[in-house]
């Protein structure tokens, strides 16, 4: 996909048509992140691809200014991803009032993954946004590289820190 800057400063003009524009650009490729959430770590959602990144649009619309570049586009996708996620895994914690009978899918527990990142983005904002690539838009370790302007050494450096301290966080 790509970018073109004039597309970029329309939507920063708050150009509603060229952000529409943007996202049907970016459709299939965002379609391909969301199919790839819902297929790996984060299984036991229920939400479709589709829908996933139905529900992402207006969070991208709300916050869809100052994109700078296509890694700046895409970490803003994956962050509103994340946001529907977390908000798709807190409605499904809350209280059912027709509990359901089986056994539950074993899943990886998202809300605390959120709270993790929270508190990772504390420590270094550079961290979450290279892990919200790697978990949320689905990226590579290449990809991350690229996107995010550093050697492979360097991003495989910082998501092996990252992983790390996400689960001694989870962890404890």
């Amino acid at each position: 996909m790509e970018l073109s800057s004039n597309l970029l400063e329309r939507i920063d003009e708050c150009d509603s048509h060229a952000l529409e524009t943007l996202v049907s650009i970016a459709y299939k490729e965002l379609r391909g992140i969301a199919g790839a959430l819902m297929r790996g770590q984060l299984n036991g959602q229920r939400m479709q691809p589709a829908a996933l990144v139905s529900a992402a649009y207006p969070r991208l619309a709300q916050g869809g200014t100052g994109w700078e570049s296509k890694a700046h586009f895409f970490g803003s996708a994956a962050r509103a991803m994340r946001q529907v996620l977390v908000g798709h895994a807190r409605k499904r914690q809350a209280p059912a009032r027709d509990p359901e009978v089986g056994t539950p899918e074993p899943q990886l527990d998202l809300l605390r993954l959120d709270e993790a990142m929270t508190a990772l983005q504390q420590v270094d904002e550079h961290f979450v946004r290279v892990m919200e690539l790697l978990y949320f838009a689905g990226c590579s370790l290449a990809e991350v590289a690229e996107l995010a302007g550093c050697s492979l050494a360097t991003a495989r450096r910082d998501t092996n820190y990252a992983r790390g301290w996400l689960y001694d966080y989870m962890k404890a």
